[in-house]
């Protein structure tokens, strides 16, 4: 099931960071989560992992848990990985072996 949070990593800006005010350790690594009801701070969370990743590139389940735990604090690169899918910002194939940024036709 797909969420019914879509979202683009266009429009992640200086709101976006505004709201992630606070979420990030002095490393500048993300050290948690926002809560169940701050969807806008979610969504920003989102954009800004999704940024960390290259258009047109496939990377294997590893090298994203590479990439996410490189940008948060509490190693659970599984739940974000489901978010940015959910959420549309990432595709991946039917056996999550590969996985890419979602673009505006998929």
């Amino acid at each position: 099931m797909v969420s019914q949070y879509r979202f683009t990593i266009d429009n992640f800006d200086m709101n976006d960071e505004l709201l992630l005010k606070g979420y990030f350790a002095d490393d500048g690594k993300i050290d948690r989560m926002p809560g169940k009801k701050q969807k806008k701070k979610l969504a920003a969370m989102l954009r800004y992992l999704a940024q960390q990743f290259e258009a047109g590139k496939q990377y294997s389940e590893k090298e994203v848990n590479v990439i996410l735990n490189d940008h948060h604090n509490f190693n659970d690169p599984a739940t974000f990985r489901r978010l940015l899918f959910t959420s549309g910002l990432i595709n991946r194939t039917l056996d999550c072996k590969q996985y890419w940024l979602a673009t505006e036709d998929e």
